[in-house]
């Protein structure tokens, strides 16, 4: 699979922005090699809870947004662990028979549908509309949690979202959302390869595999459930967008970072410049968990779409018909599996192949509590002597370009941009940062 550079790098204004807002999250240091061993949480890959027995139970908390507001939250959490948001991603493998025990702590029946699977069974609870729920926390407190247990076959790999299936206007707004990942059977029958699906065209380096969970918040619903207010869901108004729960400039973090305790996962994707066609690519994981359509857009580079909704794109006969897309309007709902090279075409290193634009001088950049500000190169660093107290332009010579949300009003929190249903990519020099 062939991917030019066909879009848009950063905007001088935008760049200047982005920069300053990549140095702040305080992007990790760390080196991500070729190894074919599964990479542990470091970094922002994607992280699972591996199953196929899950033990869940809801919470509510507090989520942080960038713009020092606080909302209100539910979410589904491994039992014992603390609220977060969102649920913990469920690594399965094909084949397997999954079981989910749900402890409902909430004061409302809540639920799990698995969009996807077939033949989900239910013991416990009490019957809903849709699938069995877990009843209301009662008396108390403390209060006696309500349970049910759901099981099914994993019968078909792929990207899959988990969520509420109970008044799924209000519970999945409020945070009762995952991701569910299924493992082919490949992968098993050919140990020290990763597949996204049982297709030797799917494989992708483990160390680069990313998971993009979307999803929108009317802050009014969340107060209005905080403290027990009526709330019309017809006057819905989001302003929040986030990925993974965090919002930009919070999406560049790591996993795991300290002042995010409720958001454990970071969205920054990081690919290395290859060569040619022969490295592996980077496997990217879209779900929509929120009630409106988001047209997703990586700037800089085409992905290739390999699979929709759980299903690997092939033809009656077998045929690839996976494309290349710049722009992937992902649906409420809808997930997509993508691969992603970032092929070497201009013979770029860090330090050999020359910046082919001028770059300023030290009068023409901006330096300020220790960072620097600049704009105006595609490589975003120059290599060089920096005035005493300046860390560096960049880690090694690494260039970054934005993905976020079209919908440019997505693009903000509450009225602030940049922000919102945003993130970078990272595209590290040929062999890696040292």
């Amino acid at each position: 699979m062939a991917i030019r550079k066909t879009g848009k790098r950063i905007g001088p204004g935008l760049l200047l922005l982005l920069v300053s807002l990549l140095i702040a999250a305080a992007l990790p240091a760390t080196v991500i090699g070729r190894s074919r061993t599964r990479p542990a949480a470091a970094g922002t890959t994607m992280v699972c809870t591996t199953g196929p027995t899950f033990n869940l139970e809801t919470a509510d908390g507090y989520i942080s947004t960038p713009d020092g507001n606080s909302l209100y939250m539910w979410g589904y959490t491994v039992s014992g662990n603390p609220f977060q948001m969102p649920g913990p991603v469920l690594c399965v493998n094909e084949g397997d028979t999954v079981t989910v025990h749900l402890t409902n702590k909430l004061p409302e029946p809540v639920s799990i549908v698995f969009p996807g699977q077939t033949g989900v069974t239910t013991t416990g609870g009490s019957s809903g509309l849709f699938t069995a729920e877990a009843p209301a926390c009662t008396g108390g407190p403390p209060c006696t949690p309500g349970t049910v247990t759901y099981s099914f076959v994993a019968s078909k790999p792929g990207t899959y979202l988990y969520e509420s299936g109970t008044n799924p206007h209000k519970q999945v707004q409020m945070g009762l959302y995952g991701a569910l990942v299924v493992r082919p059977t490949l992968n098993q029958t050919n140990p020290g390869h990763y597949y996204a699906y049982n297709d030797a065209a799917t494989e992708y380096d483990p160390n680069h595999e990313y998971l993009l969970v979307l999803h929108d918040i009317d802050p009014e619903l969340h107060y209005a459930v905080e403290h027990g207010l009526p709330y019309n869901v017809s006057t819905m108004w989001d302003r929040y967008w986030t990925i993974n729960g965090r919002s930009m400039p919070d999406t560049l973090s790591d996993n795991f970072v300290p002042w995010l305790p409720s958001q454990p996962y970071g969205a920054l994707v990081r690919v290395e410049a290859s060569a040619d066609e022969t490295s592996l690519p980077a496997l990217i994981r879209y779900a929509n968990a929120g009630m409106v359509n988001h047209p997703f857009h990586p700037h800089g580079n085409n992905m290739r779409i390999i699979a929709r909704d759980g299903r690997l794109l092939r033809g009656p006969n077998g045929e690839d018909t996976s494309y290349e897309s710049f722009t992937t309007t992902v649906g409420s709902g809808q997930t997509y599996d993508l691969l992603a090279r970032w092929l070497n075409v201009e013979g770029w290193t860090s330090t050999g192949n020359p910046v082919p634009v001028q770059v300023p001088g030290v009068l023409n950049v901006v330096f300020k509590d220790g960072v620097t500000f600049y704009s105006g190169s595609p490589y975003l660093g120059e290599q060089g002597d920096l005035p005493v107290g300046v860390t560096g332009y960049n880690q090694c010579g690494e260039y970054y370009f934005p993905w976020h949300s079209h919908a440019l009003n997505e693009f903000q929190n509450f009225d602030a941009g940049f922000g919102g249903m945003a993130t970078l990519w990272r595209v590290d020099p040929p062999g890696g940062c040292p």
